[in-house]
């Protein structure tokens, strides 16, 4: 049972310094062993696998759910570059840093911080399936100090919106990192969404950025190409794009940071909402003293609707005007 108490005032804060790891960057360090809120005030770390837009917009948003609310905050933000071994290495900094609060992003990053921190509530975000990475007992009983939001996305609907721009549809590819529990989770979710609709699913995996042209290509000929939330997918989004319109094959992604790379179209996750959702549910915990045990996983409650009609001219699709009339245009 998670029983930590945060009533202790912030005495001290020790200046910002370089981390002597390896890809992290931080911009400030903990502070003194009297960290906690009497004064209102606290210390958070942020432990963000990589950067790329639908994650900086969630960390963005958690920040600012903070300030909204008028409080103050010393962040100890840090960034693993896409690298697991990193985001362990911080999350092990972060346990002797007699933080407040940690925020993990992204699904890799989560599980790095729950293997180290017990003693301090623990907020993940841009995590699909908290239950199959072993985070939370349960969604609406998480059962220990970690609790968050899910990006679990609306398939159903970013689906019919495939069918929308390519009504032929009969095969998609999807290119996803082979080592994000979070991508299996949603491939297989794409699978069964697609075998409703007598579509083939044809996947690549990767392990680099690097590989992402090859994948592509190795895919070979289909109607549509569905990114889903992958955090290295994501952050090589320009070269999938680049590759994609060379075949002519129209990218449907499963949230707006895609589309203003280069994807033509999603109903997705708005990942800044799902941050300052995540970051009300730490004020929450922290000021209103709710156990995280015992708050359910939440879920977003707002999506974006976006196209790109650039993109969709490059990648040789027409988006038909009841879309246009419906999305918001990046």
């Amino acid at each position: 049972m998670f029983k930590r108490t945060f009533s202790r005032a912030v005495t001290a804060t020790v200046a910002a310094a370089t981390l002597a790891l390896a890809g992290c960057s931080n911009d400030s360090s903990g502070s003194s062993d009297n960290a906690g809120g009497k004064d209102g005030s606290y210390t958070i770390g942020i432990n963000q696998l990589v950067q790329h837009p639908a994650l900086d917009a969630a960390t963005a948003g958690f920040k600012e759910a903070f300030e909204d609310a008028g409080i103050e905050v010393t962040w100890d933000e840090q960034n693993a570059n896409g690298e697991q071994s990193t985001a362990l290495t911080i999350s092990q900094q972060f346990a002797n840093s007699n933080l407040d609060a940690v925020l993990a992003v992204a699904t890799p990053a989560a599980q790095a911080v729950v293997q180290n921190i017990a003693d301090a509530p623990v907020l993940f975000t841009a995590v699909t399936d908290p239950v199959e990475a072993q985070l939370v007992d349960s969604m609406d009983a998480p059962g220990s100090n970690v609790t968050g939001t899910s990006d679990e996305t609306p398939l159903d609907e970013q689906f019919n919106l495939i069918s929308q721009l390519v009504p032929e549809t009969k095969k998609v590819g999807i290119v996803y990192s082979s080592g994000e529990v979070n991508s299996e989770i949603q491939v297989k979710a794409a699978q069964e969404e697609a075998k409703k609709r007598g579509w083939e699913i044809v996947t690549q995996t990767v392990t680099s950025v690097n590989e992402i042209p090859q994948a592509v290509e190795a895919i070979g000929d289909v109607d549509a190409f569905y990114v889903p939330t992958d955090n290295m997918v994501v952050s090589g989004i320009s070269s999938l794009v680049q590759a994609a319109e060379a075949k002519q094959i129209p990218v449907i992604g499963a949230e707006a940071g895609t589309v203003e790379g280069g994807a033509v179209a999603t109903i997705g996750i708005d990942y800044k909402e799902l941050g300052k959702q995540t970051g009300e549910m730490a004020i929450r915990i922290l000021r209103d003293g709710e156990d995280p045990a015992k708050m359910p996983v939440e879920k977003a409650v707002k999506y974006s609707y976006v196209i790109n009609e650039d993109a969709a001219k490059a990648q040789g699709v027409t988006i038909p005007q009841e879309i246009k009339d419906q999305a918001e245009t990046v």
